[in-house]
C-alpha cells in the first residue's frame, strides 16, 4: 500500500484531529442522552403526580371498587405500624431528651434545653424518620407490586376489563403511603411534645404556662407553616417517587431492579432538597 493511500484505492489526506475529536463527540452524545433520560424521569414523576392529583379531586374516585381499594390501602399502610412507630420514636425521644437535659444542666443552660429538644426532635428528626419508615414499610413494596403487576400482564388485563389501572391500582397505593407518612409524623410529634413536658416538669400542671410559652416561641406562624409543608412534601415524595420511577420504566431491556434503584436515588434527592429548604426557612 502506497503512503497516503487508503486500502480502498482512493486518495485521501489523513487528519489527526478526527481521531481525537471522535471520542469527545461520543462522550458528549452519551452525556446528552443521559441528560435527556434524567429530565424525562423527573418529568414522568411530575406528570404522574398531576394525574393522581386530578383523580384525587374527582368524585368518581370515591365510589364503588375505587373507594374500597383506596380505603383498604390507607388502613393497611397505617394501622399495623402506627403504634409500633410511636413507641419506637417515644423511646428514642426519651433517650435524646435525657442526653440534652443532662448536658444542659452540666453547662448551666437549662433554660434552653426544652427549646433545643423541640427543635431537634419535632422540627427535624421525627418528620424525616416518619417519611423513611413509611417508604420502607409501604411505598417501596408498592412500587415492587406494581412492577410485578405490569410484568405479569395484570396492567393490560385491567385495561381490557374496562378499569383504569391508575385509579384502581396506583392512586390507592400512593394515597396510602402519603397518609401513612402524615399520620406517623403527626402522632409521633404530638407524643414527643407530651414526653418532653413530662421529662422537664413531671406529671404536674404548674409547668404548663412556661411550657406553652417556650413551645409557642418555637412554633411561630412561619415555622409552623414550614413544618406542615415539610411533612406533606416528605410524605408525597416517599409515596410518589418510587412508584413513578417504576411505572416510567417502559423499556423492556432494562431490569426492574434498575428502575427501583433509580427510584430510591430520586427519592433521597427530593428528601435532601426538602430538608435543605426547611433548614433555610427555619434558621436563615
Amino acid at each position: 500500500m502506497q503512503p497516503g493511500r487508503w486500502p480502498s484505492g482512493e486518495w485521501a489526506t489523513y487528519d489527526p484531529s478526527m481521531s481525537a475529536t471522535a471520542p469527545m463527540q461520543r462522550t458528549l452524545a452519551e452525556l446528552a442522552r443521559a441528560a435527556r433520560r434524567w429530565l424525562a424521569g423527573w418529568w414522568g414523576i411530575v406528570r404522574l403526580g398531576a394525574q393522581l392529583l386530578e383523580m384525587a379531586l374527582s368524585p368518581s374516585t370515591y365510589s364503588g371498587e375505587n373507594w374500597r381499594a383506596l380505603a383498604y390501602h390507607i388502613v393497611r399502610d397505617t394501622a399495623p405500624v402506627l403504634a409500633g412507630f410511636t413507641v419506637l420514636t417515644t423511646l428514642i425521644s426519651l433517650i435524646v431528651i435525657q442526653i440534652v437535659l443532662v448536658t444542659a444542666v452540666s453547662y448551666g443552660l437549662t433554660q434552653y434545653a426544652l427549646e433545643m429538644m423541640v427543635r431537634v426532635l419535632v422540627l427535624e428528626l421525627i418528620p424525616i424518620a416518619a417519611a423513611l419508615f413509611a417508604a420502607l414499610h409501604c411505598t417501596i413494596p408498592h412500587a415492587t407490586e406494581l412492577a410485578t403487576l405490569r410484568a405479569q400482564g395484570g396492567w393490560d388485563a385491567a385495561v381490557r376489563a374496562g378499569a383504569d389501572p391508575l385509579r384502581r391500582e396506583v392512586l390507592p397505593r400512593v394515597a396510602g403511603g402519603l397518609f401513612s407518612a402524615l399520620m406517623l409524623a403527626a402522632v409521633s410529634c404530638t407524643v414527643t411534645l407530651v414526653v418532653a413536658y413530662l421529662s422537664v416538669y413531671g406529671p404536674v400542671a404548674s409547668g404548663l404556662p412556661a411550657y406553652t410559652r417556650t413551645v409557642g416561641h418555637v412554633f411561630n406562624p412561619a415555622v409552623s407553616l414550614i413544618l406542615g409543608l415539610k411533612i406533606v412534601f416528605l410524605g408525597a415524595a416517599v409515596a410518589l417517587v418510587p412508584v413513578a420511577s417504576v411505572l416510567d420504566d417502559v423499556r423492556p431491556t432494562r431490569r426492574k431492579t434498575s428502575a427501583e434503584l433509580q427510584g430510591l436515588v430520586r427519592m433521597f434527592v427530593v428528601i435532601l432538597l426538602i430538608e435543605s429548604a426547611s433548614l433555610v426557612g427555619n434558621y436563615y
